[in-house]
C-alpha cells in the first residue's frame, strides 16, 4: 500500500522539519497542475508524484530533491515551464526538474530517438547535479512496481530498458537496495517463469541451512562478545536475479557461497581486522576468496572485508565484515550522503562523482567522440555502467575494467606509457596474448621495453576502453607524423 501524503509529511518531519511548508506548497502545485489526468491504472495522477517524493524521502532526501520529485512530470505533461518554477520554488528545483524531463516528440522522428537523446540529456546533467539521477531513479522504481496495468508488450519495453540502463545506473552510483529492486522487479517480468524458480531455489536452500547459519551466528556473537567488540550481526540473501545469473553461468546453487552471507557490522576500520582475526580463529578460511575492499575500494565506494569459511557442517559461508557507515554507503550509495552530511549533501554527491568515480571526465570524453545520441548511451552503458571485473597487478594494486576487457585495456589503465612500451604480458603466471580477455581475480605482470615499437592498428580492434583506443590513436598519429609508417 503507498503512502499517503500525511505519512510522507510524518516522514519529512522526522529528519527535515523545517521545510514541511515548501514541501506542501510542492504537492499542492503538482496536484494542481495534474488535476484531471489519470493513470493506466484509473488512480488520479498525483499518486504517482507523490510515490516518487516519498521513495526520495525514506532516502531522507533533502528539501529541493522532494519538491522535485513532486513537480518532475510537470513539464512535460502540464506545460509549466522551467522559469514559472524558479519562481514560486528556486533556480535548483526548476534545474533538477528539468534535468529528469523527457524531450518532446516535436523535434524527433521516432520515440526512439527520442528516448536515446532524453537519455544523453539526464546522463549529461549528472555532472551538473547528482541529484538528477536520484530522482530519475526513484521514477523508474515506482513505473516498475505498478508495470501490472501496461500493455504485454509495454510491461517488456519497461523491464528491458530499466534492465539494460536504469539498473546499472543504480548499481554505479552505489544504490545497490534500488539496484535489486529494479532489477528483480524486471527480471519478473522478462522471464516470470524463471523469477519464481529461482524464488523457490532461495528459499529451499535458505530453509536447509537455517539451522546450520543461526549455529555460526550464535558462535560469532559469543566470540565478539567474549572480545569485548561492539558489533551486530544479519544475514544477507542474494537477490533473485543475482542468483539466476549464477546458476546460468553454470554455478550450482551448493556452490554459491554467497547465496547467504552474514555480516558483521563494527564501528571502527581497525574492528573491521580485528573481528576477521577472530573469526579465522573460529573457522578455517579459503584464500582465494579473501577480498580486501576496505583497503581498496571498489570505483562506486563499495567497502567490505569478503571472506568465504567453512562452517562447522563443511558448508562454504561468506562472511562480510565492514562498519555501519560502510554499510549505509554501500546499500545507499550517493544517497547515503543525505544522512551522513546533512545540509551540504548535494555538494558533497558532485564532489565524489568527480573525484571518486571520476564520472564527469568520462561521460566528458564519450559525448566528445560520438555525437550520434543512440551511440553514445550504448557506450555510456558499455564503459561505465556496465558489468566491472576487478583485476590485480603484480604490485598488487586493483584496476576495475569494463567486462570484455583485455590486458590491451589493463595496460593502458595503468598508464599510458605501460601501454605504449608493453612488449610481453602473463596472466597468473602464465604468458598469454596482449589481446586475452581478462577475469575478476586475474594477477596481470607486463614487461615494457624502451625499444617497443608500440601499439599496431590491430591494437584498436582489440582495445574495447576509450582511455586504451585514445591513447592508441594517439601514439599512432605520433608515430604518422615522425614517418614511422
Amino acid at each position: 500500500m503507498e503512502a499517503t501524503f500525511e505519512q510522507l509529511i510524518e516522514l519529512i518531519k522526522s529528519y527535515n522539519p523545517d521545510e514541511v511548508e515548501i514541501i506542501t506548497k510542492a504537492y499542492e502545485f503538482a496536484k494542481k497542475c495534474h488535476e484531471g489526468q489519470i493513470r493506466e491504472s484509473g488512480e488520479p495522477y498525483i499518486v504517482h508524484p507523490l510515490a516518487v517524493a516519498n521513495i526520495l524521502a525514506t532516502m531522507h532526501a533533502d528539501r529541493d530533491t522532494v519538491c522535485a520529485g513532486f513537480l518532475h512530470d510537470v513539464i512535460e505533461d502540464c506545460n509549466v515551464t522551467k522559469e514559472e518554477i524558479a519562481k514560486m520554488f528556486n533556480p535548483t528545483v526548476a534545474e533538477l526538474v528539468d534535468g529528469v524531463t523527457n524531450l518532446t516528440q516535436v523535434d524527433f522522428k521516432s520515440k526512439t530517438e527520442r528516448d536515446y537523446a532524453t537519455k544523453r540529456k539526464i546522463i549529461l546533467g549528472i555532472n551538473k547535479d547528482a541529484r538528477i539521477v536520484i530522482i530519475k531513479l526513484a521514477d523508474r522504481l515506482h513505473n516498475i512496481l505498478t508495470l501490472q496495468y501496461k500493455s504485454p508488450e509495454k510491461r517488456i519495453q519497461k523491464a528491458t530498458e530499466t534492465m539494460q540502463f536504469y539498473a546499472p545506473l543504480a548499481r554505479y552510483i552505489g544504490a545497490e537496495r534500488m539496484r535489486r529492486a529494479l532489477e528483480d522487479l524486471s527480471f519478473r517480468y522478462l522471464h516470470p517463469s524463471e523469477y519464481l524458480d529461482t524464488k523457490e531455489i532461495i528459499a529451499n536452500y535458505s530453509n536447509k541451512t537455517r539451522a546450520s547459519m543461526n549455529q555460526m551466528m550464535i558462535e560469532i556473537y559469543k566470540k565478539l562478545s567474549d572480545e569485548e567488540i561492539p558489533f551486530d550481526l544479519k544475514l544477507r540473501i542474494k537477490s533473485a536475479y543475482s542468483v539466476y545469473q549464477r546458476l546460468s553461468m553454470g554455478e550450482t546453487i551448493d556452490n554459491l557461497h554467497d547465496l547467504l552471507a552474514i555480516k558483521i557490522l563494527v564501528g571502527s576500520r581497525n574492528e573491521c581486522y580485528n573481528v576477521l582475526g577472530v573469526v579465522h580463529e573460529l573457522y578455517e578460511s579459503i584464500d582465494k576468496t579473501f577480498k580486501d575492499y576496505i583497503n581498496k575500494p571498489k570505483a562506486n565506494m563499495y567497502s567490505s572485508i569478503h571472506t568465504t569459511v567453512f562452517n562447522p557442517e563443511g558448508t562454504l559461508v561468506q562472511l562480510q565484515i565492514r562498519t555501519n557507515e560502510m554499510e549505509r554507503i554501500n546499500l545507499q550509495g550517493l544517497t547515503a550522503y543525505w544522512d551522513i552530511c546533512q545540509g551540504k549533501a548535494g555538494d558533497t554527491m558532485q564532489e565524489i562523482l568527480k573525484n571518486k568515480y571520476k564520472f564527469g571526465k568520462s561521460i566528458k570524453a564519450i559525448s566528445k567522440i560520438f555525437q550520434d545520441n543512440q551511440a553514445f548511451v550504448q557506450r555510456f552503458q558499455q564503459d561505465i555502467i556496465g558489468e566491472k571485473i576487478y583485476v590485480y597487478g603484480d604490485d598488487g594494486r586493483m584496476i576495475e575494467l569494463q567486462e570484455g576487457s583485455t590486458i590491451i585495456d589493463f595496460a593502458y589503465a595503468r598508464s599510458e606509457k605501460t601501454g605504449n612500451l608493453m612488449v610481453k604480458a602473463y596472466v597468473n603466471g602464465q604468458p598469454v596474448a596482449v589481446n586475452t580477455t581478462l577475469s575478476t581475480g586475474d594477477r596481470v605482470h607486463i614487461i615494457t621495453s624502451k625499444d617497443s615499437v608500440g601499439p599496431g592498428e590491430e591494437w584498436l580492434e582489440d582495445a574495447t576502453t576509450i582511455k586504451a583506443q585514445k591513447a592508441i590513436r594517439k601514439s599512432l598519429t605520433r608515430e604518422k607524423k615522425n614517418g614511422v609508417y
